[in-house]
């Protein structure tokens, strides 16, 4: 194996192993995100991002939790178990500063994810497959 594919495949062999090991919290969250770098291969460390929810009748986003992906790429955590109620949720992925530290220019300063929870004892992921020039996000499992 070569020098430069040993960090993909130990990000692959953490991404497809066992939830042992991965440093989970002990209560799970309701809510979370994984980022994924596609120019890179590699799951996205160290990207700032931020949840919101949209309160006051829809007026206003109160952001509830600010935090930065880990060494897989996910940010465990997001909500509690019993944080999350019905509702309009943003999360903000600062794009821009990611690409900025690794030297990159990259045409979205930001990528804002709005999602409705109607659901409030359902599980919810929310990925994000990001190159400095597209994104792309789903409802996962």
């Amino acid at each position: 194996m070569s020098s430069a594919s040993a960090p993909r495949l130990r990000a692959l062999q953490r991404h497809l192993g066992s939830r042992e090991g991965r440093g989970m919290e002990p209560a799970r969250s309701p809510l979370t995100t994984h980022v994924l770098d596609t120019a890179s291969g590699l799951p996205a460390q160290g990207l700032c991002l931020c949840l919101s929810r949209l309160e006051d009748h829809g007026q206003q986003w109160t952001e509830l939790r600010r935090s930065y992906t880990d060494p897989d790429g996910r940010c465990p955590g997001l909500l509690l178990p019993g944080q999350m109620k019905a509702g309009t949720y943003k999360l903000t992925f600062d794009t821009e500063g990611y690409w900025k530290k690794r030297g990159q220019d990259s045409f979205y300063p930001y990528v804002e994810v709005v999602f409705t929870i109607t659901n409030e004892t359902h599980k919810f992921h929310v990925p994000l497959l990001l190159s400095p020039w597209s994104y792309t996000t789903y409802r996962g499992s």
